[in-house]
């Protein structure tokens, strides 16, 4: 656990931050080269990337609030530094990412499941290394485990609630390792030729259930609006797999997009 990278009296820099950053930079550049190889305009895509990311902090921050019991209760706790300052709920920004990109490419005549493909590597190595971020900080925790790579907690400086001094699932490192897994074979998939909306569908399908599968791992509250056994997570997973697995159907009738 390393919830900052310095830390000089009042003076911090959280690695949270810090990798999020690093995150955003690796997704976009990912992005950038692969339009390039395919002739695409890469300032609409550095543009698209910006503006993604930017709506997908909010999207995440307004699921976060609309799901967190004590911000319901206590709604003036929405502007605290504390919440200003927290990542959000990760399928709020990519919600929120996907609708304002497909109106942007639309009105930027992008070609809009070629464009997807470029991004969908990007989006998952960047989230990996964002799930690195909520190791090091602390929060994303898993359920008590004995198993001989559990992780325990110590510092007590951190600010998400993680238990102390209790072996954990470290859950955050079985999505950042599952995201890498995927960034790979989504870099392979798209590195020959393809029909458009693959790549983006891919990463849909083998995301949702991964995190579909870790989500029984986790430790944390949260709503359960449909009843039965799954989360809210869990159950905005099955319908990022299914709408994945729909983008893969539909490629086979879509145009092919050749290697670079």
């Amino acid at each position: 656990m390393l919830p900052y990278l310095i830390k000089i009296g009042s003076f911090e820099i959280p690695t949270y931050g810090i990798l999020v950053a690093i995150a955003f930079l690796v997704a976009l550049m990912l992005a950038t080269r692969f339009a390039k190889e395919r002739g695409l305009n890469s300032e609409k895509v550095v543009n698209l990337g910006v503006y993604c990311a930017l709506v997908g902090m909010l999207g995440a921050k307004v699921l976060m609030i609309l799901l967190d019991k004590e911000l319901r209760t206590h709604p003036a706790e929405i502007f605290s530094l504390a919440t200003l300052q927290s990542a959000g709920i990760f399928f709020g920004g990519l919600i929120a990412a996907v609708v304002f990109a497909v109106f942007y490419m639309r009105a930027q005549n992008m070609p809009v499941l070629s464009t997807c493909d470029l991004f969908a590597p990007g989006l998952a190595l960047g989230h990996g290394i964002g799930r690195l971020g909520c190791f090091a900080a602390g929060c994303c925790w898993g359920k008590p485990t004995s198993l001989p790579w559990a992780v325990t907690f110590t510092r007590a400086d951190n600010t998400t609630g993680v238990p102390l001094n209790i072996p954990l699932h470290p859950t955050q490192l079985y999505e950042a390792l599952s995201e890498a897994v995927i960034c790979v074979i989504l870099i392979w998939q798209l590195q020959k030729p393809h029909r458009e909306g693959r790549v983006i569908g891919l990463y849909g399908l083998l995301y949702g259930l991964v995190r579909f599968s870790v989500e029984f791992l986790r430790e944390h509250d949260t709503s359960n609006p449909l009843g039965g056994p799954c989360t809210l997570e869990q159950w905005i997973s099955l319908g990022l797999a299914a709408a994945g697995l729909g983008l893969i159907i539909h490629s086979f009738k879509a145009p092919e997009c050749p290697a670079p």
